[in-house]
């Protein structure tokens, strides 16, 4: 008798903990016993919660009116809104295949409650059927990123089969160093195998076909180790450059959006509905073609370098019309 009231609580217990509501009634008719004795396994169970409160990481069974049923409580779950937007970041950002994003989203489904799961996949039934990834050339970009994170750790040589902006494949032999994302895509930042002067190149990972691990390993004196907050701070669209500090007009109706898109950004000066903005940025193709993209809202003051290069990218748009 005894081994069966201990094989109901812990099938109570374990129900619980898949977030399903434990109804007296219900459990008392599913099981033949009484209230009584269903509502004694759920004081058993409280009490075994609140006694190893630090092991189950303060999770509780509490009594829901609403539901009319007691429900498994935990601050580790994630919330529905929390969920919700990590699921949301998932979809928007296209990195990854359907597939790999539905078995994500499955597993971060089990962190939350029954009604919650039920929630999300009535808010993003629409959205996931409309998916559509950013093509590929890897079999599996989470696949290719693992792969990549532990060359990094190990400081691993690699040498990776990739296929360029032009569609050309190449090999490279690179000393891979960090991993970054940004707009659509999961970046590698390497240094070439044979590069004394380390100047980062950057792999977009969707396009590494094939990666292969050599036995040897490489080290970074401290001065080349990858700083990837200044990074992320200058340089917002992955294409290498130096560091430069740039001024420009911005007339446009939304200038907070500026300062989002440009972490380093800073009003210097404002006059009406022009402002004065500097920024330090990584200079190359990607603020230029930023910039462009704000049309006749940005006029670039300086350096002259960056003035040089709007003017000429502007005449070769204008000759196409």
């Amino acid at each position: 008798m005894e081994n069966n009231k201990n094989d109901r609580m812990l099938e109570i217990f374990m129900r619980s903990l898949r977030g399903e509501a434990i109804s007296v009634k219900t459990l008392a008719d599913e099981y033949k016993v009484s209230t009584k004795s269903i509502s004694r396994d759920i004081s058993s169970i409280q009490n075994f919660l609140a006694e190893h409160r630090e092991l189950m990481q303060n999770a509780e069974l509490t009594y829901s009116h609403k539901d009319k049923a007691y429900r498994l409580s935990n601050d580790e779950f994630l919330k529905n809104k929390e969920l919700f937007a990590l699921v949301k970041i998932l979809l928007g950002s296209r990195a990854l295949s359907k597939d790999e994003v539905l078995t994500l989203i499955y597993k971060l489904k089990k962190f939350t409650t029954v009604s919650d799961r039920e929630k999300l996949d009535h808010l993003i039934r629409k959205e996931i059927y409309h998916y559509h990834e950013v093509k590929s050339d890897c079999p599996s970009v989470i696949e290719n990123i693992w792969k990549l994170i532990q060359a990094i750790e190990n400081k691993q040589l690699l040498t990776i089969t990739y296929f360029k902006m032009n569609r050309e494949e190449v090999k490279r032999k690179i000393k891979p160093v960090s991993i970054m994302f940004s707009e659509y895509y999961f970046y590698l930042i390497a240094y070439m195998a044979d590069d004394e002067e380390y100047k980062p190149k950057y792999f977009r990972i969707d396009r590494i076909s094939a990666i292969t691990e050599h036995r040897e390993q490489f080290a970074l004196d401290k001065k080349h180790d990858f700083d990837e907050g200044d990074l992320r701070e200058k340089n917002q669209f992955m294409f290498p450059g130096e560091n430069i500090k740039i001024r420009f007009e911005f007339s446009g109706l939304s200038l907070q959006a500026i300062l989002d898109r440009l972490p380093t950004a800073k009003v210097v000066e404002k006059n009406g509905n022009v402002s004065i903005i500097e920024a330090e940025v990584n200079y190359g193709r990607g603020i230029i073609m930023y910039l462009l993209s704000q049309g006749s809202w940005v006029k670039v003051i300086s350096p002259v370098c960056l003035i040089d290069d709007m003017k000429e990218e502007i005449e070769k748009m204008r000759s196409l019309y």
